[in-house]
């Protein structure tokens, strides 16, 4: 983790946000997410009260609208799973512009519209203030085991390296006039997939060869960083002391108690 890795999803900026420790952000985010999980699906308007929220946090961090937008395409599969509960799952029925729709399955498609796209907005915001080397560095802060981190490091870099290395292998076969049009071109494109498995794994292995050399023992070198103050800590705790604000608004409201008071 000693060098850069700038990855799409972030946007450079200067703002209180991308200044926070990235320990403190995922600690927020974390947070934030099991906060509105654990908040009633009935309380309609807690969840558009979430998203004031990220929209709030996404200003602070200059990050554009439309930016968000885009990378919330991420859960349309989710989005259609959505959109079929109210057909396959079973109870009262209601109708709904013409169609007679379960009502526990309206009721469980909103719950997974809601949450899910509020979760995946503040993953979203999280990567988009935090370079992914310093999302690592705050993962092992926070604790997480070691050899955790390095999978989840050598993955990320190893997921660019096989998708430049596909890309080299696409313009190649393109300069020599191949283009995929149907099944009989099928054999070429599973041999690019055979050799790119080779190339992958020797390059695999001389990276490791080269790491060993350079007196590798199973730890990454951490760098010396500054411990979040208080005043950091502060300023990322304000989302989710926010939303559990609304949280406990939300059950009281609905009349019920909060999951985690539940054995209390």
């Amino acid at each position: 983790m000693g060098a850069g890795h700038a990855h799409k999803l972030y946007r450079h900026a200067r703002s209180p946000v991308h200044a926070l420790p990235p320990h403190c952000k995922i600690a927020a985010v974390l947070a934030f997410v099991l906060t509105v999980v654990a908040t009633p699906r009935q309380a309609v308007w807690a969840f558009g009260l979430y998203a004031l929220l990220v929209a709030a946090a996404a200003t602070a961090a200059r990050i554009p609208a439309g930016f968000l937008l885009r990378r919330l395409l991420v859960e349309v599969p989710f989005v259609a799973f959505a959109l079929l509960m109210p057909f396959v799952v079973p109870g009262e029925q209601t109708h709904v512009l013409g169609l007679s729709l379960s009502e526990p399955g309206l009721w469980g498609a909103w719950n997974v519209l809601a949450k899910g796209t509020l979760g995946v907005a503040a993953s979203v915001l999280l990567a988009s203030t935090t370079e992914l080397r310093s999302l690592l560095l705050g993962l092992q802060r926070l604790r997480m085991p070691p050899l955790l981190v390095q999978i989840a490091s050598f993955m990320i870099r190893y997921g660019d390296v096989v998708t430049d290395e596909m890309r080299r292998m696409r313009i190649a076969r393109e300069s020599r006039g191949f283009t995929a049009r149907g099944v009989r071109h099928w054999g070429v494109l599973a041999r690019s997939a055979g050799a790119l498995f080779i190339r992958s794994y020797e390059r695999g292995e001389r990276v490791h060869l080269a790491m060993v050399s350079r007196g590798y023992a199973g730890t990454m070198p951490v760098p010396d960083e500054v411990p979040a103050t208080r005043t950091q800590w502060a300023c990322a705790a304000a989302l989710p002391l926010a939303a559990l604000a609304v949280s406990l608004a939300a059950w009281a409201v609905t009349g019920g108690l909060p999951p985690w008071t539940a054995g209390s």
